[in-house]
Parts: structure tokens; sequence; C-alpha cells
């Protein structure tokens, strides 16, 4: 039930960025708070194993906001924005919607200049390219496999050092 109430929460973010909105801001989204934009709660019981790994903390709706507003405070929210959009994208079946939405990937994340542009390398961005006009499931796998890997070894250990981190920890955790 949480993966699928963290999958609703990354669908309400992926909308936010496909109709070019502002995401909340750091107060309305912060993990201290947990609701959703509908009021629904989730419970946070879970914080102490964010620590364990990136996977245990993308896998709860509050771990992507208290980790969104960390990146976010690093100036490099453009990665877990990136990540969530491609599992969305994942998820869609028919391809005028696929196409559309790896339309919307390609020049929010990935195109030289791109407003939220990700740290990919240019072979990566070249073939994303050459590759957009017929995209498939798999179109952004390579990337999202380099971001996800950069915010597992560099950005996800200093989240777990970071006071958005251990405020929440101290508040709600069990350590």
């Amino acid at each position: 039930m949480l993966i699928s109430m963290c999958s609703i929460h990354a669908s309400k973010r992926v909308r936010t960025l496909q109709s070019h909105k502002e995401p909340p801001s750091e107060a309305e989204t912060h993990a201290e708070d947990t609701a959703d934009r509908d009021g629904h709660k989730e419970p946070v019981d879970d914080v102490d194993s964010w620590g364990e790994s990136i996977e245990k903390l993308l896998s709860c709706k509050a771990g992507q906001a208290a980790f969104q507003d960390f990146l976010k405070s690093e100036y490099s929210e453009e990665n877990i924005l990136f990540w969530l959009a491609c599992e969305e994208y994942k998820k869609v079946t028919n391809e005028p919607e696929m196409i559309s939405m790896a339309n919307q990937i390609y020049t929010e994340f990935v195109q030289t200049e791109a407003p939220r542009q990700v740290n990919i390398d240019s072979g990566t961005r070249t073939n994303i390219t050459n590759s957009i006009s017929e995209p498939t499931r798999s179109s952004f796998d390579t990337a999202q496999k380099m971001i996800f890997s950069l915010m597992t070894r560099d950005c996800y250990p200093r989240f777990l050092k970071s006071d958005i981190y251990q405020s929440i920890l101290q508040k709600h955790g069990k350590r």
C-alpha cells in the first residue's frame, strides 16, 4: 500500500512538472507535514529506514519530498524530478502519451540548455536526441541510471547528514 501511495504522489509531481507550474514551496512539501495536496496523511514511521538505502528513501512519498527539499537547497532538484518523471514514463502504455511524455522529459531535462538540464554524458544525450522521434519505454534508462548513481554516491550521503533529514529523524525517528 505504501508503494502505491508513493506512486500517486510521484504522479502528482510529474503532472505539476508537465503543466509547467512551479512546484509547491518547501514549506508545502516538507516531509514533516507529510500531507499530500488532497490532505491525505502518510505515516513517517519508516523514517529510520531512509538511512538504510536510497531505494528505501525513494519508495516513500515523504522520503521523496524530504530528499527533493534537500536537493532544492543544493540547487540540484532536477535530479529527483528527472528520476521521478522517468519512473512515471515507464508506466505509460499508450503510444501517443508515450511520445508526448518523452518529448516533455527531453525538453525539460535532456536537451542542451534545457531549463532543468541533468548532468549526463554527451554520448547518452546524443543517443536520446537521435531516438526521441520514436521513443521506447527504455529511452531514458541509461540517463536515469546515471542520475540515480549520481544521487546515490553524491547527494544521498549528504542528505543523511543534512539538517532536513536530521530534524525529521529527531521528530519521527525511533533511534
